[in-house]
């Protein structure tokens, strides 16, 4: 039974430097990007683990959703959320980082860093560390095993225009001194040297699949920013620059969290899963194919960060 519980945990959470300004320029929203607009679902998790009703948020068309029902994007929305229905071996858990929150009259996002338990008839106590985070894309529910949770996850939509900048409102707030933990559920706690942060990703790749249906990409736009310090209050029209092609010679180049990448997933032309291997810069006038973007509460990756960090977006949108 410890096993099972374990990878049902691991399933769950491996599914997981601009300067702003308030520039001008014409704006052209996300959609669902607004944050008004929430599909409430409601899990009932399985008996051996407490029996709870756990209430899930996703981005999209106001509506309920009632029972163990894997979720698929309504109404068009292009966002996915760390919010997450696993079943391994007939057990049915839940983990939940991302809520709808109240801002004035209206709504945000808020995604925090927690950590997750479950207990197994009072013999199993496991616990595990869990980063919040929406993104562009969708998740294939339910999650099934270790292997499955990068693998449910479909990075990016399609996309062929090119924003000069990306445009939010934000608010940060931080938790943890100078290092975070690490809590796999595996293994005991451990101490991960660094400050945890907030972060917005926001990459235009350029997309080729071949004949078997292997997808490589070139980087054609780049804007990465990391949030330390608590800001108190909401930052309104935050505004971040997109870089565009062979950014490395920038003095704004964060190799860590700039780079190309070779671990994210998306579904090729076949629908199956399949890494998305970054191959090189495109040039600088290149259109893309594709778009990604994904905030998160915590950087550090899967099981990594501290726990209270949360970072709360709204009125997400591109500048022309």
């Amino acid at each position: 039974m410890k096993n099972i519980v374990c990878l049902l945990f691991a399933a769950l959470m491996t599914a997981d430097i601009a300067s702003a300004q308030t520039a001008g320029g014409r704006e052209e929203p996300i959609k669902y990007g607004d944050m008004e607009h929430w599909v409430t679902r409601k899990i009932h998790e399985s008996a051996i683990i407490g029996g709870d009703t756990k209430t899930l948020y996703e981005i999209g068309p106001t509506q309920m959703i009632d029972g163990n029902k894997p979720y698929t994007n309504l109404g068009g929305s292009p966002w996915g959320t760390s919010n997450v229905l696993a079943k391994v071996a007939g057990i049915v858990k839940t983990n939940n980082s991302v809520y709808k929150d109240t801002r004035g009259s209206g709504h945000c996002v808020k995604m925090t860093t927690h950590i997750e338990r479950v207990k197994v008839l009072g013999l199993v106590n496991i616990s595990v560390l869990a980063a919040g985070s929406v993104f562009l894309g969708d998740m294939r529910e339910p999650i099934t095993g270790t292997k499955d949770g990068p693998k449910a996850l479909n990075w990016g939509i399609r996309f062929n225009k090119r924003p000069k900048a990306l445009r939010y409102d934000y608010k940060v707030q931080t938790a943890g001194g100078g290092s975070r933990i690490k809590m796999t559920g595996f293994s005991s706690k451990s101490t991960v040297p660094g400050k945890d942060y907030a972060i917005t990703v926001f990459l235009l790749q350029k997309r080729t699949e071949d004949a078997k249906g292997n997808i490589t990409a070139k980087r054609v736009g780049t804007m990465v920013v990391k949030y330390g310090t608590s800001t108190g209050k909401w930052i309104d029209n935050a505004t971040y620059e997109i870089l565009y092609g062979d950014i490395r010679s920038n003095p704004k180049y964060d190799a860590a969290t700039m780079g190309l990448r070779s671990t994210d997933y998306a579904r090729n032309s076949k629908g199956k899963s399949v890494p998305v291997k970054e191959t090189g810069w495109a040039s600088a006038d290149e259109t893309p194919t594709h778009m990604l973007l994904q905030f998160s509460s915590s950087h550090g990756g899967a099981y990594i960060g501290s726990p209270g960090n949360t970072f709360w977006i709204d009125n997400v949108r591109l500048v022309y």
